[in-house]
This record gives C-alpha cells, sequence and structure tokens, in this order.
C-alpha cells in the first residue's frame, strides 16, 4: 500500500445510528468529504464534524449493516456529487444519481458538489414582479413574488401537497417556456411523489422538471442531505444555464426534524424546544443559496409541516425569517368544507405593497382584511345569541365576509379525479375585480352557499340567468 493511501486511512471507532465515528492518525479529512469502507466501496460516510482530537463524526449514507469497529475507510478528498443540468429534466433521482423512474436508464455527464456557495449580498437581486398561480386565495391574500419564497404551513392531512401539486400545475404550464422547475422531496411518502410524477406526465410538463427524492422511508441522511442536493440543482440551472427555476421543497419541517435526529445520535446539547443548536445556521444556510441574481432567478415554494397544529413550534417558527410570503393553512376552515383551507388573516406577502401589486388589488386587500376582522370579532356574539341580534350593520358585515370566505374556494385540477369537479384557474386581474364588486356589496343579495366553488363572479350571473 502506498504512503498517500496509508495517510487517507482511517478506522472506525463508535457507531451509534446513522453517525459513524472515525479516527484518522495522519492527515485529517475536511468536512463534507466522502469517505469509503475499504472493503466495500458501496458503503459511503460524509465527514460532519470534529468530535475530538484525531476523531471525526461522519454521517452514513448508505446502511450501516456493512460497517463495524475497526474496519478502514478511505478518503475521497471530494465532497458527494450529484448530477445537474439538462439531462436530469424529466427524471426522478436521488442524492447518489441513482434513477427511479420508469424510462430508460442514462449514465449523467454533469456532476456537482452538493455543498455550493453563497451569493454576496450585493449580488443578490430584490424580487419585484408578482408570480400568477392562478389560485384566488394565494394571489390575492399572500402574493408570491418571483424570485422570492413562499411558505405553505399547515398541520397533518389539511392539504399542503394537494396546493403545492396546484401551484406546480399552474405555475410550470404558464411558465414552461422561459423556466425550469426542481422539485425536492424530503421526509414525504413514497405514494405521493408518485403522484406528483403522474400529474407532471399527464400535464405534458414533465420535460420541464427535474424531480429528486429522499422520502420518509430514508435514514436521516438521505433525507437531510436531499435539501441540499436540490437547492444545488437549481443553482445549476440559475448560475450554468442562465434559466429562471421553480424551486419546490415538501417538506421543509422534515429537513429540521432529519437534522434534528442526527443532532440526538451526536449527543449535542439541545437547543430551544429541544431542537439541534445549529438549526438556525441550517436554515440559514438552505434559503440563502435560494436567491436571485443578475443571470436568473429561484423562485422557491416550499410546504412546512405544523406538528399538532402548533404554529409557534420553534422548527416551524425558524422558517420564517427567510420567507417573503406566507400561506397559513387552517384546520378549522378545512372542517368547514372550504378548500383551499387559507387563514386569510395569518397569512400575509411582503408583495402586497401598492408598489408592486396595484393601487386595486392593494386597496381591495386592506378593505378585504379589515372586513374579515370584523367578523371574526362578531364570531362569539353569534355563537351565543345568533346572527339575528345583531345590528343591521354588523349583520351586513357578518354575511359580506361569509361571502368573500365562500368566493375564495376553489376547485383544482389536481384533484379533479377526488372531487369529479372541473379545476379552473381565475386570473388575479379577475379575483381583484370580483372582490372590488363584493366589497361594495353589489352582490349581498345572493345566499352566502352560492359563492362556493364558483371561479368568478360571471359564473355567479349565469346561474342566476339560468334560473
Amino acid at each position: 500500500m502506498d504512503n498517500m493511501t496509508t495517510q487517507n486511512r482511517g478506522r472506525v471507532v463508535g457507531i451509534k445510528g446513522q453517525i459513524i465515528e472515525v479516527e484518522f492518525l495522519q492527515t485529517a479529512p475536511s468536512v463534507y468529504d466522502i469517505l469509503v469502507l475499504e472493503e466495500d466501496p458501496s458503503a459511503q460516510l460524509e465527514v460532519y464534524a470534529s468530535s475530538g482530537e484525531s476523531l471525526f463524526y461522519c454521517f452514513s449514507l448508505t446502511p450501516v449493516t456493512k460497517l463495524h469497529r475497526g474496519a478502514w475507510v478511505v478518503n475521497t478528498g471530494r465532497p458527494l456529487h450529484i448530477p445537474v443540468g439538462t439531462e436530469t429534466l424529466g427524471r426522478v433521482i436521488d442524492i447518489f444519481g441513482t434513477i427511479h423512474d420508469d424510462q430508460d436508464q442514462i449514465s449523467f455527464s454533469e456532476y456537482q458538489p452538493i455543498q455550493g456557495h453563497t451569493i454576496g449580498i450585493y449580488d443578490v437581486k430584490v424580487p419585484e414582479q408578482i408570480l400568477e398561480t392562478g389560485i384566488k386565495a394565494i394571489d390575492f391574500f399572500a402574493p408570491i413574488l418571483k424570485g422570492g419564497k413562499v411558505g405553505l404551513f399547515g398541520g397533518a392531512g389539511v392539504g399542503k401537497t394537494m396546493l403545492l401539486t396546484e401551484i406546480i400545475h399552474n405555475v410550470i404550464i404558464v411558465n414552461k417556456d422561459n423556466s425550469v422547475s426542481v422539485f425536492a422531496g424530503v421526509g414525504e411518502r413514497a405514494r405521493e411523489g408518485q403522484e406528483l410524477y403522474e400529474t407532471l406526465r399527464e400535464s405534458g410538463v414533465l420535460p420541464q422538471v427535474s424531480l429528486i427524492y429522499g422520502q420518509m422511508g430514508e435514514n436521516p441522511v438521505v433525507r437531510f442531505r436531499t435539501a441540499t442536493a436540490g437547492v444545488t440543482m437549481a443553482e445549476h440551472f440559475r448560475d450554468s444555464m442562465g434559466k429562471n427555476v421553480l424551486f419546490f421543497i415538501d417538506n421543509v419541517f422534515r429537513f429540521a426534524q432529519a437534522g434534528h435526529e442526527l443532532s440526538t445520535m451526536m449527543n449535542t446539547i439541545p437547543s430551544e424546544g429541544g431542537y439541534q443548536s445549529t438549526l438556525a445556521s441550517e436554515m440559514s444556510t438552505f434559503h440563502e443559496r435560494l436567491v436571485s441574481n443578475d443571470k436568473a432567478g429561484i423562485t422557491t415554494i416550499e410546504a412546512v409541516y405544523v406538528p399538532s397544529d402548533d404554529i409557534g413550534d420553534y422548527g416551524v417558527q425558524s422558517v420564517f425569517p427567510f420567507l417573503d410570503s406566507t400561506v397559513v393553512m387552517s384546520r378549522a376552515v378545512y372542517q368547514e368544507g372550504r378548500f383551499p383551507p387559507v387563514d386569510f388573516l395569518a397569512s400575509n406577502s411582503a408583495g402586497a405593497s401598492i408598489e408592486i401589486v396595484g393601487k386595486a388589488h392593494s386597496k381591495a386587500l386592506i378593505a378585504a382584511q379589515s372586513l374579515l376582522k370584523k367578523a371574526v370579532s362578531l364570531d362569539r356574539i353569534v355563537s351565543l345569541v345568533g346572527e339575528g341580534e345583531l345590528s343591521a350593520d354588523d349583520q351586513m358585515i357578518y354575511r359580506r365576509a361569509k361571502i368573500i370566505r365562500n368566493y375564495m374556494t376553489q376547485n383544482f385540477f389536481v384533484a379533479e379525479a377526488q372531487t369529479e369537479r372541473k379545476g379552473v384557474y381565475v386570473p388575479l386581474v379577475q379575483t381583484v375585480k370580483d372582490m372590488t364588486e363584493l366589497l361594495k356589496g353589489g352582490y349581498d343579495h345572493f345566499p352566502p352557499d352560492d359563492f362556493l366553488y364558483i371561479a368568478s363572479l360571471h359564473d355567479l350571473e349565469d346561474k342566476a340567468a339560468a334560473k
């Protein structure tokens, strides 16, 4: 064995779950270097941090069944690389570049290390345009900034993934000629990944989308690194190809959770809420690579699971500082049968300023929020004595708020098989026009239930004419 190989060798001294402690007596490895088992190079470790003199904590990217104390590992001297570029479009891969779809197997020609670089603050381009989704509740109450970041927050089973999939369907179809998309599936169900793949293929936009999955059945290292790998793919399209990128991730909380699992295995002292002390820096490193520059932009849309519907959970709160738009989904609204179940008063956007959305939208938005806040204050009175005991003005406010809430319901394209109702895309201009009319009271004479799942007020008028 030559001297160079000897210097790059290390010995496994401890195994705890996916955390492997390795001792290097000669040349110390660098953080992120990939180590391979000397007797079986398919077993891979990633150097994470120093754990003592000559000792290093490593993430086991592969099953630990081949590892044992005393086993020798060799430092490759390079970080984990993943496939990037046009060859990944229309394909489903994992962090090792293994293909997981039903198409022909290919050998990727271009790879890139998953640990990228953060763009300098003066090179970041501030988003100033709205990205229309065709979803009334989002476009009106929490407009997405083109080149910005939006978080979809919700507990289990309230429709986060369906809302995210509808945004993918609508936005990619509209922008398929001038952008590409990257979808990172982190810690979610394999079934949902399969359904998304089929939806994209049926709608004809799969050739514009790269998908990388690390589903919930994978070990925490794979889930943790899948998010980083997805960012790397998006960066390559932006920087090397000058493409505008739509980056989708489902689910950011699972990224935080995977880091927490690994931190627990390393016996590190937890921070606030029991999470890893490195959570803030991990979120920062992840989000601050997803920015726009002079070459092109990355628009990020991320689902965030809210455990036990507790929006105050520290893992959930760690995401908020990096977002331009926030869409909060409510279980109470979902149980009332209104979909998408968006909490209009808890949702917001930095793009909802008059300079970006225009005077008509801004004016209607402020008026709608004011009306809905007043209606919320009347809810308790109504629950105790009934709507009929309100004053005439309060009855008008309460009824009009019902109409607005119902008007914001919408049939989704990706839910057609379940609801048997045809999906609709509603332009933002139409939504703002309709909301302006509703706020003026021009449709107060219609029963509130008539506004459920209509695309626009034209549908209401057509129904009335048919009667």
